[in-house]
């Protein structure tokens, strides 16, 4: 393996108010994530408590990353029966601008025990290339 420049893993800022059709702001929660190279692959981990898979939907478009679902709450709660409101409910998103190297055709995903885990292989990107001159 080569002398690489370490992988920088960019986050895309999550906006957090979007404009529904109302133009009603719509809170978007942010998704926590745990982002490491493992071996050969980088390895996302974000928990996500009371979904199920189908909730969640993984999308690539270039380089972006994009986990996106909503989490339902059971029960209608008003503002003043709260003592306190730490969990966040409803639509999420989270979008990762992937390195170079990840190779975003082979990328697999699983959800276990409610915690989403996102595999992607990493390749080797050739950083220099050598022109020969001709004469």
């Amino acid at each position: 393996m080569s002398n690489s420049p370490a992988i920088k893993i960019n986050p895309l800022p999550s906006p957090s108010v979007t404009k529904t059709k109302s133009d009603v702001p719509k809170e978007v929660g942010q998704l926590s994530l745990d982002i490491f190279k493992k071996g050969n692959e980088l390895v996302l981990l974000a928990p996500i408590a009371g979904i199920k898979p189908d909730d969640v939907t993984i999308s690539i478009t270039d380089e972006v990353l994009v986990i996106k679902g909503t989490r339902v709450q059971k029960f209608e709660v008003s503002e003043e029966e709260y003592y306190t409101k730490e969990c966040f409910w409803g639509r999420f998103s989270r979008s990762i601008v992937l390195p170079l190297e990840a190779d975003a055709k082979n990328i697999t995903a699983n959800f276990d025990n409610h915690v989403l885990e996102i595999h992607i292989p990493l390749k080797e990107v050739e950083t220099t290339k050598i022109i020969k001159i001709k004469s």
